[in-house]
């Protein structure tokens, strides 16, 4: 992914006469915004366009302007930014966790938050199915006995386990889980679930207590949003509950499970494997776990497609056009 380059910041008459609606850009250096949205909207990229102005100084300058804000991948939007623009009224999120904005800062000041809403979800359950069907089966352990030449030394390779019949506990019935869900219905998993709520319209199990999920589940997938209530919520309880053959997947965020806890059971044998796209301090990963055959492990990449950078782009187009036409917002966060 590249950054928009080239971003023109228009003044004096230019400006009067560009009627497409301000958006500030707000990125780290290491991210990008995915697409162009400049033929609707004209973005100020303070990185792309003004790298020899300080940040802080971009900002104030054009501060009295700027109503609306995206904030691309896990940048955080914390007070110390939003003290800089007074008249900032909407922040469009590019994610679906929205764990990198202050909602509290945000809620006190009267500023809208959007997230991507459920553009990620059929991509992002698509590859929780594929790490639970890879940790079962051992996919990446046997192109890896393959590559190394072992099999012509080593015949036997060790079984894989079926995944139809298997007991699925999910963590999050929200978009994601809910299509996690579905996908493995069609497996012939029993399917069971933890949410803020029960879902009257779930035709599933519901378990208001996560260890009392992990003890009636043969595996747990993690897809619930990062707040400090599900902070490490899965924990070293839960993994006693899931016993020695349960496997964890991860598709959330990586705060979501007790990393150093996880490490443990896994080296210790005390559970049977897992799948995980996130981690606690990315892009670091316990090294311990590179030689696991029962583990797998992916870059943070479950939402990343072609396609669901187009729905993404959808998504946010969307919101900015009803927050700069007075209509209500396609994909708001609901402040609890």
């Amino acid at each position: 992914m590249s950054a928009i380059e080239n971003v023109n910041i228009p003044s004096g008459n230019e400006e009067e006469a560009d009627r497409r609606p301000l958006v500030l850009v707000h990125r780290l250096p290491r991210f990008a915004l995915p697409f162009d949205m400049r033929t609707t909207f004209r973005l100020l990229d303070p990185i792309a366009s003004a790298a020899d102005e300080p940040h802080q100084d971009f900002l104030s300058r054009h501060a009295p302007s700027i109503r609306a804000l995206i904030t691309v991948g896990p940048t955080p939007v914390n007070a110390d930014l939003l003290d800089l623009l007074p008249s900032l009224r909407l922040v469009v999120g590019s994610s679906a966790g929205v764990d990198h904005i202050d909602l509290n800062e945000c809620r006190r000041r009267g500023i809208a938050v959007t997230n991507a809403g459920s553009a990620f979800s059929e991509d992002v359950a698509d590859y929780a199915v594929a790490l639970l069907l890879d940790v079962f089966r051992r996919i990446s352990a046997a192109d890896r006995f393959v590559r190394s030449g072992s099999w012509p030394r080593k015949p036997e390779y060790p079984l894989g386990f079926k995944l139809g019949g298997k007991r699925v506990g999910i963590v999050g019935l929200g978009s994601i889980g809910s299509e996690v869900a579905k996908r493995l219905v069609a497996f012939g998993c029993r399917i069971a679930y933890n949410s803020r709520n029960k879902k009257p319209s779930a035709p599933y199990t519901y378990h208001a207590n996560v260890c009392d999920l992990a003890v009636n589940s043969d595996v747990i997938v993690v897809c619930c949003a990062l707040t400090k209530e599900t902070h490490h919520i899965i924990n070293k309880d839960v993994m006693t509950a899931l016993g020695k053959g349960g496997v964890i997947i991860n598709v959330g965020r990586g705060a979501l499970v007790d990393e150093k806890e996880l490490v443990q059971y896994l080296t210790r044998g005390e559970i049977g494997g897992a799948g995980l796209d996130v981690f606690e301090k990315e892009p670091d990963v316990p090294k311990e776990l590179f030689t696991l055959d029962n583990v797998v492990l992916s870059p943070h990449r479950a939402v990343l497609t072609p396609e669901s950078f187009e729905a993404v782009r959808e998504v946010m187009t969307a919101n900015l056009n009803a927050f700069f036409s007075d209509k209500p917002l396609l994909s708001p966060v609901q402040y609890e």
